[in-house]
C-alpha cells in the first residue's frame, strides 16, 4: 500500500488536466507586459525622427469565450512612460499612455487541448497625458492626440491545473499620433510591438 501512495502522487502530477478554454468560460491573464515602439515621423526641426524608448508594466487582459474556439478579449494595463528624443536633440520629453485593447480570438484545438495557440484582431484606443518637455523643450508645452488604429495577436496558453495555466503573447499595434509643441507640430507613427508573459485564471 505505502508503494501505491507515491505511484500514484506521480501519476497525479504528469498526468494532464482538463483544459478550462470552453464555450462560457472566463479567464484573466496578468503579467509584464512590454511596449517596443516601431516608431517613425516628422524630421524634428532638422535633428533627426522622434525615438520613444521601450518600457516594461503590469499587463492584464479579461476573456470570455463564446464558444469552445471563439473568445472576446480586453486588454489593460498599468500607465507606460516613454522618453522622447532625437540623435541631434538628445531627450526632449516625456509621455505617458494607456492603451486598452478590445480584441476577437481564435482558439486552435479542442476544449480539452493542453496547449491552445491562439491569433485576434481588433481595435486599439491610446490615450496621451503627463506628457512633459525636458531640454530643448523643458518648460514649454507638450501634447500628443490620442489615437484609433488596429491591433493584432498571436499567444499560447500552456494548462498546468484545471484552473490555472501560463500564457505567451505578441501584439501589433497602429499607433498614429500629432505631436503638438511650441517649436511647431510633427505627424508620429508609433505602431509598437507587445511581448506579454504571464499566468492565467479561469473561473
Amino acid at each position: 500500500m505505502k508503494k501505491l501512495v507515491p505511484i500514484s502522487l506521480m501519476l497525479a502530477l504528469t498526468s494532464p488536466f482538463v483544459a478550462a478554454h470552453e464555450e462560457g468560460d472566463f479567464f484573466v491573464r496578468g503579467g509584464l507586459a512590454s511596449v517596443m515602439p516601431n516608431e517613425s515621423s516628422d524630421n524634428v526641426l532638422n535633428t533627426g525622427e522622434l525615438e520613444l524608448s521601450d518600457n516594461t508594466q503590469l499587463g492584464l487582459t479579461l476573456t470570455y469565450m463564446l464558444t469552445d474556439n471563439w473568445g472576446m478579449e480586453l486588454l489593460a494595463a498599468t500607465p507606460f512612460t516613454h522618453n522622447v528624443r532625437t540623435d541631434g536633440l538628445g531627450k526632449i520629453a516625456e509621455v505617458t499612455h494607456l492603451p486598452p485593447t478590445f480584441m476577437g480570438q481564435y482558439y486552435f484545438g479542442e476544449s480539452d487541448s493542453q496547449y491552445r495557440p491562439y491569433v485576434g484582431a481588433g481595435l486599439n484606443y491610446t490615450t496621451f497625458f503627463e506628457e512633459e518637455g525636458f531640454g530643448t523643450l523643458d518648460g514649454t508645452n507638450v501634447e500628443l492626440d490620442d489615437s484609433f488604429g488596429l491591433a493584432v495577436q498571436v499567444g499560447l496558453d500552456v494548462e498546468v491545473t484545471e484552473d490555472w495555466f501560463v500564457n505567451a503573447s505578441f501584439w501589433y499595434m497602429d499607433i498614429d499620433t500629432e505631436v503638438e509643441t511650441t517649436v511647431g507640430t510633427f505627424d508620429a507613427e508609433i505602431d509598437p510591438y507587445v511581448v506579454m508573459v504571464g499566468m492565467g485564471y479561469t473561473f
